[in-house]
């Protein structure tokens, strides 16, 4: 199939799901009934997140040449979800000191982008010192996330005492679109735009990587400083999808792995692809999270 009527489809596939999100809820069903629930915040923040999360799997899965790998496997989704809860917990015990326009739909996204910049901090200067190359880069991110992923629960249970923090802290690290502001989408919208941006500038590089990192070399390519790009734009764009959806780990694996062999496996073919693939994903889960009575939208589950 031809990558223009690949990228057509999904957009109407995209344009679909939009409408039936905004129509699907309690209170109603109607246009009039959509903007009065804020729906379309919910939609938009679900786009976002679903769009930056598989372009984030793209790069992964380029970097690491394994149509299997995500980006949780490098560490920083983990990061950006501990660094979320330390805003929120941090805002908490602050309230009443900090400025009143320092609310938690600012704070959280700074959380975010601070732990995922921590965690690829982390994982470049311990893989660094290591020869294994991609291998030790794995490696790294695996320890990375096991780590981390215990020290947020145990934030999460000191913190079971004040029953809102502590659920507001649960219901973010299992992801989801609920009771999101225009903020997170105005702050969150620069960063996935420049992160799919830069996905698909450096998609020449991520072709030339499949190859090998011998071939890459051979054909002028610095690997090394191309992981370093690769992986600071993957932690730019889990960071954002993580401050307006929430820890949300089976997007970024799924999306490019299920479009590439419609698309390709060319990056600058894959990449917008899989920008609307993702986005169509998350929009539809937000619709059964809504429309099914669980008491819960949640994406995690």
């Amino acid at each position: 199939m031809r990558p223009g009527a690949v990228l057509l489809i999904l957009a109407v596939l995209l344009a679909l799901s939009v409408t039936l999100s905004l129509g699907v809820g309690s209170g109603g069903v109607g246009w009039d009934a959509a903007v009065a629930d804020l729906r379309w915040l919910r939609t938009g923040c679900a786009a976002l997140a679903g769009a930056a999360l598989a372009v984030a799997g793209v790069l992964v899965q380029g970097l690491f040449r394994n149509p299997l790998a995500s980006p949780d496997v490098v560490g920083t989704t983990a990061g950006a979800t501990l660094g979320g809860q330390l805003a929120l917990v941090t805002h908490a015990a602050l309230l009443g000191v900090l400025p009143v326009w320092l609310a938690p739909e600012l704070v959280l996204p700074i959380g975010c982008l601070a732990g995922a910049a921590a965690a690829l901090a982390l994982l470049l200067a311990t893989a660094g010192r290591a020869s294994g190359g991609m291998v030790a880069v794995l490696l790294t991110g695996f320890v990375i996330t096991a780590v981390v992923g215990a020290v947020s629960g145990l934030l999460t249970s000191l913190t079971a005492g004040r029953w809102e923090l502590a659920r507001a802290l649960a219901a973010f690290g299992l992801g989801g679109v609920d009771g999101k502001g225009p903020g997170h989408i105005v702050l969150a919208l620069p960063l996935v735009a420049a992160g799919i941006a830069a996905a698909w500038a450096w998609g020449r590089t991520c072709d030339l990587l499949l190859a090998g990192e011998d071939e890459a070399r051979a054909m002028g390519v610095d690997t090394g400083s191309a992981r370093r790009w690769l992986l600071a734009w993957t932690a730019l764009l889990a960071a954002a999808a993580v401050a307006v959806g929430g820890a949300i780990s089976f997007v970024g694996l799924v999306v490019p792995h299920a479009l590439r062999p419609f698309a390709g496996v060319e990056h600058r073919r894959l990449v917008p692809a899989a920008a609307l693939g993702g986005a169509i994903l998350l929009v539809l889960c937000d619709v059964v999270a809504r429309a099914v009575p669980l008491g819960a939208d949640w994406f995690g589950i």
